[in-house]
């Protein structure tokens, strides 16, 4: 199987600017491809994932990827699959966030220092070397000229943007990233785009910047965006994503959420994410019931391998496994520390540390979760919404508190 049909089997391609041409390059090692991140935080989250793991296989078939940093572009932000402005971020913010992206991304793809001739090792560019220091006439007038305004505002970027304004700021996004993509021919001969399905409008405005401009050809491609069986991204919200920094979501953490997804979910995120073989994933297709619990195992399992390293993985899975049999706690389980402040009299209540391990939103909602059984500690269920619990009781490792199925912490005293 060529890599372009295990892509194409994996489910992860969306649109292709032209699909024989692409699969001829990809397939003998022939591309030089870039991806953009826009460094809109110190780490890189759920939602980028899908980019690293293309990266990643496309290296491993003799492809060249480029990281591009939206150093410049990080000043303005993209507005695709927003309704909102992006907070602005200064120089120095974005700096520090590049440095964090580099580590990151250098557990997925093997890092170059230059540009060596059928070399596939990646290259790292940030867009603020051509982008901050742009002459303004200079741009619009070479620029600007090769792009129509009616054409831009029916991008569907643009669409969701219209009905609560769009700053002129934000519409110049395209034509940055357009203009990125024709740096990137002249400067490295990379000849195609890779990104999310949002990004397509963009892409083809760069596509069509390099021929008006170089009268050569370039490609771009789409990879489907990882969404769950109700249409919503994964892991990426504007409250509380997924992210890869161990320090923002800790390695256990992030085997539960993929531990976690639902029944239908399970197959799809194991083709798209994972590097298994796919005709290993194939034979789980007839898998229900209890072989799906271990079908989302394995997901976990190697995809926390793949951003923590198979020690972490290990450790996270067996302390998941501890907890569910009722065994030991592990020692890499989420938890919440009491403050001496947070006792009354000495005590505090089941609704207090509910309310504290950040279980429920409130006391009314943790009232409703002991009344309707669904709260255990120690495995035992908690029935009466009057139980304390004394500070010696949460010193060492503390009680684990569990609401429902899936959500649970260990609670322990500073």
């Amino acid at each position: 199987m060529t890599v372009f049909e295990e892509l194409k089997a994996r489910g992860l391609l969306a649109q292709l600017t032209d699909e024989e041409e692409i699969k001829e390059l990809i397939n003998n090692g022939k591309a030089t491809f870039y991806i953009g991140f826009d460094p809109t935080a110190d780490s890189l989250h759920v939602g980028h994932f899908m980019a690293l793991c293309l990266m990643k296989r496309l290296q491993m078939a003799g492809n060249r990827p480029i990281a591009l940093i939206g150093g410049g572009t990080g000043m303005i932000g993209d507005p695709s699959g927003r309704s909102d402005l992006r907070t602005m971020m200064t120089k120095e913010t974005i700096d520090h966030n590049c440095e964090c992206f580099k580590k990151q991304m250098s557990r997925f793809i093997e890092f170059g220092d230059r540009l060596e001739e059928g070399s596939s090792k990646a290259l790292m560019v940030n867009n603020a070397d051509w982008l901050m220091d742009l002459n303004y006439i200079e741009f619009i007038r070479d620029i600007g000229v090769h792009f129509s305004v009616n054409r831009m505002l029916t991008a569907e970027c643009y669409k969701q943007r219209m009905e609560k304004g769009l700053s002129f700021l934000e519409f110049n996004y395209m034509i940055m990233q357009s203009f990125d993509f024709l740096k990137l021919y002249e400067n490295y001969g990379c000849n195609m785009q890779f990104g999310g399905d949002d990004q397509w409008s963009n892409m083809l405005g760069g596509t069509e910047l390099i021929r008006r401009k170089l009268g050569k050809d370039a490609y771009a491609m789409t990879i489907t965006l990882l969404l769950n069986s109700e249409g919503k991204k994964m892991g990426k919200t504007q409250k509380g994503a997924v992210w890869l920094a161990p320090d923002k979501t800790s390695p256990f953490e992030f085997y539960q959420y993929w531990r976690n997804v639902a029944d239908a979910d399970v197959l799809k995120c194991l083709r798209m994410l994972t590097f298994l073989p796919i005709e290993q994933i194939d034979e789980m297709d007839s898998w229900e019931g209890s072989q799906l619990n271990r079908a989302k195992e394995i997901l976990a399992f190697e995809l926390t391998k793949l951003v923590h390293g198979e020690e972490e993985a290990q450790a996270a899975q067996d302390s998941a496994r501890n907890i569910f049999s009722g065994g030991a706690s592990g020692a890499d389980m989420p938890t919440s520390e009491l403050a001496e402040d947070d006792f009354q009299d000495g005590t505090i209540d089941i609704l207090g540390i509910l309310v504290k391990a950040g279980l429920t939103a409130s006391r009314s909602e943790a009232r409703r979760a002991v009344e309707q059984g669904g709260v255990t500690v120690d495995n035992e269920k908690v029935s009466d919404i009057k139980t304390v619990y004394r500070p010696e009781q949460l010193n060492g490792d503390g009680i684990v508190v569990r609401r429902g199925k899936k959500n649970y912490k260990r609670v322990v005293v500073k």
